[in-house]
């Protein structure tokens, strides 16, 4: 139920721009961002949940598969240039849930590759 409440919208260019993807149901895991011809061009986001702010994490993932470097976002927020974050034009695979994600949670799905059981994983 609570993955009902988030939306995310990512955007290819810094500031909003570019072409963009809005994500509006929330609990979704993309395994490889290459399906929706977005792969390593993530520049900026908006992540919000529209009943609880805080309760929604988007863990961002440099390889497919949920695999190397992540950076985490907790609770709603927008960044206008994830190159503040080292990580612009860097994103392969992410998760979004509707609550706050653990640091062993994040541990896992990266060790493991498998996402939270409760959202939907999209495939190339």
């Amino acid at each position: 139920m609570a993955n009902r409440n988030v939306r995310l919208a990512l955007w290819s260019g810094t500031n909003f721009t570019g072409r963009r993807i809005v994500f509006r149901r929330g609990g979704v895991a993309v395994r490889d961002l290459g399906a929706f011809r977005f792969n390593n061009i993530l520049s900026s986001f908006r992540l919000n949940n529209v009943v609880q702010s805080a309760q929604v994490t988007l863990v961002l993932f440099s390889q497919t598969n949920f695999r190397g470097s992540f950076r985490v976002f907790r609770g709603s927020q927008s960044v206008a240039n994830l190159g503040s974050f080292n990580f612009n034009n860097v994103t392969s695979s992410f998760v979004l849930v509707g609550r706050r994600l653990t640091n062993e949670e994040i541990a896992r799905i990266q060790s493991t590759g498998t996402p939270p059981r409760d959202v939907l994983v999209i495939r190339q």
